[in-house]
């Protein structure tokens, strides 16, 4: 079936209509009109903003090991209702993704309950117990990048043979960084609201201290090294440097590190993620690293856990929260409409970037995959957990009134979410 979308709102403000024809975009123009062959499906677009569909290169969707938490169907599902066709899983499973067998395992999965795009990553280390780095060469037609998030990998040594390897095959390193020597047993950020209310602190250079370690050894490498989920000041500017230097370095920061800080903190397992909410510097410092560059992507974390382990307090809750039913309108409403970033800077953060960076794929053009995501921007909402997709619902976002549904979303030419159709 064809679809055709009338009326949208392109990032460049321009209005156009959008063809889509065999699962590609046949066409965008200010007035396409076609024969009424029965096939065509004609959305009015009303005005709707259409970007090419977001990808997020960072998400948890705890199956295989953890379905209880969430699954790839409902992981997938939620995405497509924030507007993403594309996403990359993070390896934290049982199985690790560590040898083709276990990584297959996921695959299966995937190609069994995925309703968009799902690129599993491959563990740096087997069992990301970061002691022996796994067979890469057959492994990397399986995966979009090797990473051992939800850990990092504390050997220099292993991290400087990882990163050789995946520079002779091309490959992405992508880190969580994390030095377990300084953490300390703490669970938020080492600031004012841990001191006043009796908590333990994890540091910033926890942070900071191995991705020094690692421009370095990316340097020495020329390994395409990306930083996961950075928070902090000297995060920003350590990466700003080694890009200067030359350094083959991106990052991403997510929503929630631009939108809050520990000031912001409440007795809540829906505030608790790692790394925690920083100070209000930080967050300014993240601003500023979007603003100029050094960040390259917006990624979500989304992390979700049951609701019992998500209600133990700032203390006991697993940290992790979800976010990518939540991403776009919380980024649009407070960076947007605010007028700190434009539109096409936005969508270049949540779509653009990843896909380049990542060899995704995929634009808003004639010839191009139809992955498409409509947003209504004018539609004002309150954010309702309970209304989620995924199965995890601790979001910090909990309650805002915030402008830019995702109202539906276009996966190799089919619908894979409409929002008027399933209120």
């Amino acid at each position: 079936m064809k679809i055709l979308l009338k009326g949208c709102r392109l990032a460049d403000s321009s209005q156009k209509d959008i063809l889509v024809d065999n699962g590609l975009i046949a066409g965008i123009a200010p007035d396409i009109r076609i024969a009424d062959d029965g096939q065509t499906r004609v959305v009015n677009a009303n005005g709707f903003l259409a970007t090419e569909a977001l990808a997020d290169v960072h998400v948890h969707f705890r199956e295989p090991g953890r379905p209880d938490k969430e699954t790839i169907r409902t992981g997938s599902l939620a995405a497509a209702r924030g507007g993403y066709t594309a996403v990359c899983t993070m390896p934290n499973l049982n199985p690790a993704p560590d040898t083709v067998e276990h990584i297959a395992v996921e695959q299966e999965i995937i190609g069994r309950d995925a309703v968009i795009d799902v690129f599993p990553y491959a563990s740096i280390t087997l069992g990301r117990a970061g002691k022996q780095v796994v067979d890469m060469e057959a492994l990397k037609g399986r995966c979009i990048a090797f990473s051992d998030d939800g850990s990092g990998v504390q050997d220099p040594a292993v991290m400087e043979e990882a990163m050789r390897r995946a520079a002779s095959l091309d490959c992405i390193i992508a880190a969580h960084c994390e030095d377990n020597t300084l953490l300390h047993a703490g669970y938020i950020h080492d600031g004012e609201y841990c001191r006043t209310h009796g908590h333990k602190g994890i540091c910033s250079e926890s942070e900071w201290g191995q991705i020094a370690r690692d421009v370095l050894l990316a340097e020495k490498t020329g390994c395409r090294y990306h930083v996961c989920h950075i928070s902090t000041k000297e995060s920003v500017d350590i990466i700003r440097k080694a890009k200067a230097r030359g350094v083959k370095v991106t990052c991403e920061t997510a929503p929630h590190y631009l939108m809050l800080c520990d000031r912001d903190l409440q007795e809540d397992g829906r505030f608790k993620m790692n790394p925690p909410l920083r100070s209000d510097q930080d967050r300014l410092a993240l601003l500023a690293g979007i603003l100029d560059g050094t960040i390259d992507m917006i990624a979500t974390d989304h992390a979700p856990h049951t609701a019992e382990e998500k209600s133990r307090g700032l203390k006991g809750s697993a940290m992790g929260i979800v976010g990518l039913e939540t991403a776009f309108p919380v980024l649009y409403t407070n960076l947007v409409r605010t007028r700190l970033i434009t539109l096409e800077k936005l969508v270049d953060l949540m779509s653009g970037a990843p896909r380049r960076i990542f060899g995704i794929g995929g634009s808003l053009a004639p010839g191009q995959k139809a992955d498409i995501a409509l947003f209504n921007t004018e539609l004002n909402y309150t954010i309702d957990p309970s209304a989620f997709a995924s199965m995890g619902h601790a979001t910090p976002f909990d309650g805002w009134t915030v402008t830019g549904r995702p109202v539906m979303t276009i996966h190799n030419g089919n619908i894979v979410y409409d929002f008027y159709s399933h209120k």
